[in-house]
């Protein structure tokens, strides 16, 4: 049974895939919303036509993401681990609170997305996000809380960095719109982000106004057993604007992708040692 990629039937891929690395490397790259797949039972349960999701996943998708982890990978030194989403953000969104902890819900975007990116329904009013959060989201959680686990076991403590994208055009789920859209956005925790951490990323990816710090996106992904509580889990995101390495909204890609996946093994490499 395919998935939904551009519309076109694909075989079904995993729902997330953890990619090995060097047995002594803390770090492990996380690319959350990569994938345009959408199962086709989630697909029946979306309001939008055919058209309107291709729209829609251009929009959503950090496109090419998981191919600049890929190149950052073979170019590092020492090689990271990998952990991959196989599934549309519109599934479910892995790195949203599963509960009103999450800000985005005031939006419709909360770890079951029921808006889309201009606000318009993706479903219908009243639906239970339960069914996916159990098929999905947790069974997600659990396999990253172990990654996370596994790095700690084997070297002490896990340096986990989020690869993500995003549009140089506001869109209006936003919260807040109003802010500078540098060419990377630096997010940072106040508990896992420690001054060396960004001292490693600024150094990596530049110095401001090439790199702005939490802005227009903040936080990093942390799962949720550490969060708050183990400071040997540290954590950044890293948020590139699309049209450092592509033709917007969705691609192709240009030169740009190998000077971030450049930029990306310098810092696997500085946070590993």
């Amino acid at each position: 049974m395919g998935y939904t990629h551009l519309m076109t039937p694909t075989p079904a891929p995993a729902p997330y895939r953890l990619l090995p690395g060097a047995e002594d490397s803390p770090v492990l790259l996380h690319v959350p919303h990569s994938s345009r797949a959408v199962p086709p039972e989630v697909r029946s349960e979306l309001l939008l036509d055919d058209a309107a999701l291709v729209r829609e996943l251009d929009l959503m998708t950090d496109a090419h993401t998981a191919e600049l982890a890929a190149l950052a990978t073979a170019l590092a030194p020492h090689t990271p681990w990998r952990f991959v989403n196989g599934l549309s953000r519109l599934v479910v969104d892995p790195e949203r609170f599963p509960d009103d902890r999450e800000d985005m819900t005031a939006v419709g975007m909360g770890a079951v997305y029921t808006r889309t990116a201009h606000r318009a329904p993706l479903r219908p009013d009243g639906f239970d996000p339960d069914p996916l959060l159990d098929r999905y989201f947790h069974p997600y959680a659990e396999a990253m809380t172990a990654a996370v686990q596994d790095r700690l076991d084997a070297t002490g403590r896990a340096v986990v960095l989020d690869v993500h994208s995003y549009p140089s055009q506001v869109l209006p789920y936003e919260l807040p719109p109003a802010t500078p859209r540098p060419p990377v956005c630096l997010g940072t925790d106040a508990f896992h982000t420690p001054p060396a951490l960004l001292a490693h990323a600024r150094a990596a990816f530049g110095e401001a106004p090439t790199s702005g710090l939490d802005t227009p996106f903040a936080g990093a992904y942390v799962p949720l057993r550490f969060h708050g509580t183990d400071a040997r889990v540290t954590a950044l995101m890293l948020e590139l604007r699309r049209d450092t390495y592509l033709t917007e909204p969705a691609g192709p890609t240009h030169a740009g992708l190998t000077t971030l996946a450049k930029s990306l093994a310098d810092l696997v490499d500085r946070v590993s040692c």
